[in-house]
């Protein structure tokens, strides 16, 4: 082979002979399409996640998130609901071809469909152009995922008074009344009220907490047969002697509280 420009020299066979230098160039080389890693990109990203930061705890600190009571099984008027980054879900099983006999569709199908595109997006338009309006596939699935993900959530905040719910489950703190349940106005409270009101009268389940009420011995009896506010009338059934046992019991812990 004559010497010149069709001559190549090759030391690893491993190595293709048209193969170009995989040392890259400089970012200088590419004006106006890159930037220095460090420190013009880092500084970058680390102001913007410092703005961010400052952000999130300044709504903390304003705004704390309201704290329920413990989780009590026994209670059959309490409404869960998901934390709000998980509202969307729980509001797109509100419409009828997600529940009921489309549960699976709301539950397993129509979420696994929505985060598989997102999740192959890239994979499904991965040309080398950054700009949004030259990326349609990507781009339709984010603004799409983004504008659902909003829609639900607030269409499903929108219908939940949060500062109600958080009034009618804060925390109880323990109670420091010991109850006496050799008291037989315990029995007829165990029998008639616990499950709404709590084994020590504080816990509030489907009640109120019956401690640090302002009520005579004749008006709890009266509320427990004709009901009051929310509590529906007859919850209580059970005889005269019951009835008076289970209000004095009431009122003594009351008394024994404002000790």
């Amino acid at each position: 082979m004559k010497r010149g420009k069709g001559m190549k020299f090759v030391g690893d066979s491993r190595i293709n002979a048209e193969s170009t230098s995989t040392v890259p160039k400089d970012y200088s080389e590419y004006p106006g399409r890159t930037e220095a890693f460090w420190p013009n990109f880092l500084l970058k990203e680390w102001l913007a996640g410092s703005v961010f930061l400052v952000g999130f705890l300044t709504l903390v600190l304003t705004h704390p998130s309201p704290l329920e009571g413990m989780a009590d099984p026994t209670t059959a008027g309490y409404i869960p609901l998901p934390d709000w980054y998980f509202l969307f879900l729980y509001e797109l099983l509100k419409y009828k071809y997600a529940s009921q006999d489309f549960i699976l569709l709301g539950v397993i199908v129509i979420p696994g469909l929505a985060f598989g595109a997102l999740l192959l997006a890239p994979f499904l338009d991965n040309g080398p152009e950054r700009r949004p309006n030259k990326r349609p596939i990507a781009t339709s699935l984010m603004l799409l995922a983004l504008v659902a993900t909003i829609w639900l959530t607030y269409d499903s905040a929108g219908a939940v008074d949060w500062e109600a719910r958080a009034e009618a489950n804060k925390p109880i703190p323990a109670s420091e009344v010991e109850i006496d349940t050799s008291d037989p106005g315990y029995a007829v409270y165990e029998n008639s009220c616990m499950s709404c009101h709590g084994d020590d009268l504080t816990n509030g389940a489907a009640g109120p907490p019956l401690i640090g009420i302002e009520h005579t011995t004749e008006e709890i009896a009266d509320i427990s047969v004709n009901g009051i506010g929310d509590m529906p009338a007859d919850v209580f059934q059970g005889t005269d002697e019951e009835l008076q046992q289970l209000a004095e019991f009431i009122t003594s812990v009351n008394e024994q509280a404002g000790e």
